[in-house]
């Protein structure tokens, strides 16, 4: 059982390191849909074994595919069923996992004659779905609304999806869209997913897109926000194996860690072209002044001489703005984080998370409600923490729930900022870092130098 609040153990010597990471929980959850899809078996290597790929996957034994999970050799294996769904009743239940909650509500709708329930965590009930099953309604879906309408949880019988211009309001999350592309190659006319407006953090639509693809559906973007589907084109592979990704977000705690402790950290697996958007982040630490060098196993990240603030627009790769904001701190400057407000709706309000846990700490902080300013004072820091730890009570970040706020914090923690090794600041509920890095805290202290 981990310790909570965990004590973060700061490094006293900067490491020369090298880490693997845990598959994509992105890539894994889309897969894991498309694999039930395809016709027969097919198996997923590299898969990342978390609180949201599980639940995806149970949620697919509930629907009556034969799926089984290998821990221990990171692999999946899906007997698909070209497109039917085994069970027309089922209750299943979502967690706070946007991705197997959103995916999951659109492919049941492809049973000409179902019912499901879909119950979720509270905090899931304030995530956004409502656009999403909007355009369901219209393709024959009928929603019993069990709390708040357009609101998880919910009851929904299913009538097939009739297809043609499919229109989706995604501009609440990118994954309303997602939703509709990997069902699309299912409904009964040709459909066009037709995008109302604008969404965010375009580079997972294209990770969708791009995935799609690589099962063997090709998508034809038409004029802007508008993907067309040919006609009896469904998923399937040459090969029965199909590898995920190692995940580019969780590289990214890692390969900004320099920042925090010095040295050099090489992440291995990522590579230049991956269908992550994430990888994007590579930009952002150059930004701070790191050396980031490809390399024949993966990235490696080296602190230089200092570390610069930055103003970046975070839109298309908004997973990875907390663990910038985090080590905010430890700039040279006022950094402006911007295109991230989407992320008040995400596990939690990570703008509003973010900023109170930099106040408690002496940070300057400035909220807009799409972005995040703040003005770093590091003998503050320093205050406080002396303070704190000097009556028993070192800083305790709260994570709200939230495994993003959990990993870019216990970065920070890393920095040996008492210059003694002993830890000035703990992690409140690490266990949260469950839902896509379980092991994330022992693969940090394993990086430590002797």
């Amino acid at each position: 059982m981990i310790q909570d609040p965990l004590p973060i153990r700061p490094f006293s010597k900067s490491p020369e390191a090298t880490v693997s990471v845990p598959g994509s929980k992105s890539l894994t959850n889309r897969a894991l849909l498309l694999a039930a899809l395809c016709p027969g078996k097919t198996t997923l290597s590299g898969a990342l074994f978390s609180r949201d790929t599980r639940i995806m996957l149970q949620a697919l034994q509930a629907l009556g595919f034969a799926a089984e999970g290998d821990d221990a050799e990171a692999r999946i294996t899906v007997e698909g069923c070209g497109g039917s769904i085994p069970k027309a009743e089922a209750t299943l239940h979502v967690g706070n996992a946007g991705t197997a909650a959103r995916f999951l509500s659109a492919f049941v709708c492809l049973h000409p004659a179902g019912c499901y329930t879909f119950e979720a965590d509270e905090a899931m009930y304030r995530r956004p779905v409502a656009g999403l099953t909007d355009t369901l309604t219209e393709q024959g879906a009928t929603f019993e609304w069990l709390g708040e309408p357009g609101c998880f949880p919910f009851k929904v019988k299913t009538a097939g999806l009739k297809g043609g211009d499919m229109a989706v309001d995604a501009s609440a999350s990118s994954q309303l869209l997602s939703a509709l592309l990997l069902v699309a190659p299912f409904t009964e006319a040709p459909a066009r997913v037709c995008l109302s407006g604008t969404t965010v953090s375009h580079p997972f639509v294209e990770m969708t897109v791009r995935l799609l693809g690589q099962f063997g559906v090709p998508v034809n973007p038409q004029e802007s926000g508008v993907y067309g589907f040919e006609a009896d084109v469904r998923p399937g592979l040459s090969e029965s194996e199909f590898a995920i990704e190692p995940d580019a977000t969780a590289a990214s705690y890692f390969l900004a860690l320099p920042l925090a402790v010095g040295g050099s950290i090489e992440v291995r697996g990522l590579k230049q072209e991956m269908l992550q958007g994430d990888i994007r982040f590579v930009d952002v630490l150059k930004k701070t002044g790191l050396k980031l060098e490809w390399t024949e196993n993966g990235l490696r990240s080296t602190f230089q001489d200092q570390a610069e603030p930055v103003d970046f627009d975070f839109n298309a790769v908004s997973d990875t703005f907390l663990t910038l904001a985090a080590l905010t701190p430890l700039l040279r400057g006022p950094s402006t984080l911007k295109g991230i407000g989407h992320t008040r709706h995400q596990e939690t309000d990570r703008i509003a998370a973010v900023a109170t846990e930099l106040l408690k700490m002496g940070q300057v902080v400035e909220e807009t409600e799409d972005s995040l300013t703040v003005d770093p004072s590091y003998p503050e820091l320093h205050l406080r923490s002396e303070a704190a730890r000097a009556v028993g009570r070192p800083c305790r970040v709260k994570t709200y729930e939230d495994h993003r706020v959990a990993m870019s914090f216990a970065i920070l923690g890393c920095h040996n900022l008492m210059e003694d090794g002993e830890p000035w600041l703990y992690i409140m509920d690490p266990g949260c870092c469950g839902k896509t890095f379980p092991n994330f805290f022992e693969v940090l202290e394993s990086i430590h130098p002797q």
